[in-house]
């Protein structure tokens, strides 16, 4: 079985308006655990020439990544779904002692219209989780507010060094469930 997403949510292309603010602020590096509400994002990124991609095989990764490539004088954006934020806790911790900034879009699971009761914990404790360890923590809910939370994101992020969270609603990335696959 695989998942998918099964609803149409809207005809706005927010992904493209989060790729353009990016862009605009300067994100050079892109990396990423495989996830299905990020994959407009990533195929806009992989098709930049200018925007270095990386394949992680568990989120933390992209904590340290984005920190080496501040400090070699790149801007790095984290992508990853809510359940891989519990995997990047103690890493998290390093931003804040090294006063490092960081941006991550986390696209959420465990909210509306789950139907996996395992992203139940983790979705709920995503953000709390975040702001726990110092990150700031904002929430995009409306497909129109895309490019202006991301520019605003970026500019925390990277301007005035903070740590800084877009949790991207369930709703955004549309309904998820089984499909039988042959």
């Amino acid at each position: 079985m695989a998942v998918s997403t099964a609803d149409d949510v809207t005809s706005r292309d927010w992904p493209l308006d989060i790729y353009h603010s990016l862009k605009t602020a300067g994100v050079s590096q892109l990396c990423y655990v495989p996830d299905a509400g990020h994959s407009r994002l990533i195929q806009l990124s992989h098709a930049d020439r200018d925007i270095k991609t990386t394949v992680l095989t568990t989120e933390e990764e992209g904590v340290a990544l984005a920190a080496g490539a501040w400090l070699g004088g790149d801007r790095a954006v984290l992508l990853m779904q809510s359940s891989g934020v519990g995997n990047c806790i103690n890493m998290l911790s390093l931003l804040a002692s090294c006063r490092l900034p960081f941006l991550t879009f986390v696209t959420m699971r465990g909210e509306w219209a789950e139907f996996n009761p395992w992203q139940i914990p983790m979705g709920k404790a995503t953000q709390q989780a975040l702001e726990i360890m110092g990150v700031t923590v904002f929430r995009l809910e409306k497909p129109d507010d895309a490019a202006e939370l991301a520019s605003a994101a970026a500019s925390l992020a990277f301007d005035s060094d903070q740590q800084i969270a877009v949790l991207i609603s369930q709703r955004m990335i549309g309904r998820k469930k089984w499909t039988e696959t042959k």
